[in-house]
């Protein structure tokens, strides 16, 4: 009984102490309105808004995938930059008509706004930040389809703060880099061009393996006939995606965004 006393509490000393030794989080839903008031005067004055978007992914990923993927990847851009937190994820996006149905709407589980209410959104979220005392505030969206909307609202907030040191930045080279450069690389990782694909496909999938492989169904990959746009994947094939081609196109998503939203923020 004193050996088990003993080791229990030798675990909860070891417990603790890996807790106290973690850094401090990034995500703004993680810390006191004092301890963000802290990070905030300590210079902390970057705010990252990540939007995702709650979609079908074919039948072997997650409808949450952007949703995950953009919040994990944004934690990393975050860390990177060392000024920078990271907002709530915007989960609710602009993904087409309902009635009729269009685009991923013609799947069960795919969740779609408005591109004025997902614009509306964001203006309020950022007006939050700025009165927060945030002074760059960060739009970058893991889907390609509201990434104009994103742009728009930039463009919008920085006109009505033009007289403020408050500035918003869309920073279109986070999804931009999951297109021809994220491509060119799994080619030269010896990936083939027919499997790369647009949606749901060899990189996409490939991307969350490298982030988190538990939204991927792997143990049906390559185990029937190549899916099609009846099933939700575009372009390509996700049969021979894997987590070490992803990490190729992680590192360019981070290291990309790190640049631009250096460049974006260099007046301070």
């Amino acid at each position: 009984m004193r050996l088990l006393i003993a080791g229990l509490c030798l675990a909860i000393s070891a417990a603790s102490a890996a807790h106290a030794a973690a850094p401090p989080s990034v995500y703004l839903e993680d810390l006191t309105w004092t301890e963000l008031r802290a990070d905030i005067e300590a210079g902390k004055t970057t705010i990252i808004i990540p939007a995702g978007g709650t979609e079908q992914n074919g039948p072997l990923m997650a409808l949450g995938k952007h949703n995950v993927r953009v919040r994990l990847l944004a934690e990393r851009i975050a860390v990177g930059l060392g000024n920078a937190l990271v907002a709530p994820v915007l989960a609710y996006v602009p993904e087409g008509s309902i009635s009729p149905p269009t685009e991923h709407m013609k799947f069960p589980g795919t969740v779609t706004v408005s591109d004025k209410t997902f614009e509306d959104v964001l203006e309020s979220a950022a007006r939050s930040f700025k009165l927060a005392g945030f002074t760059d505030i960060v739009l970058i969206g893991d889907h390609g389809g509201y990434q104009k909307d994103l742009g728009i609202v930039a463009d919008r907030l920085n006109k009505e703060w033009a007289a403020t040191p408050v500035r918003a930045h869309f920073i279109a080279e986070y999804y931009r880099s999951t297109l021809g450069e994220y491509a060119k690389a799994l080619i030269s990782h010896g990936a083939r061009e027919s499997d790369i694909g647009t949606h749901a496909a060899l990189a996409d999938t490939s991307l969350m393996l490298a982030v988190e492989p538990g939204l991927v169904r792997s143990a049906q990959l390559g185990s029937g006939k190549a899916p099609s746009p009846a099933d939700g994947v575009y372009g390509g094939d996700p049969a021979k995606a894997s987590a070490q081609l992803g990490l190729l196109g992680v590192d360019l998503i981070v290291r990309n965004s790190i640049e631009a939203i250096h460049k974006a923020t260099l007046r301070h």
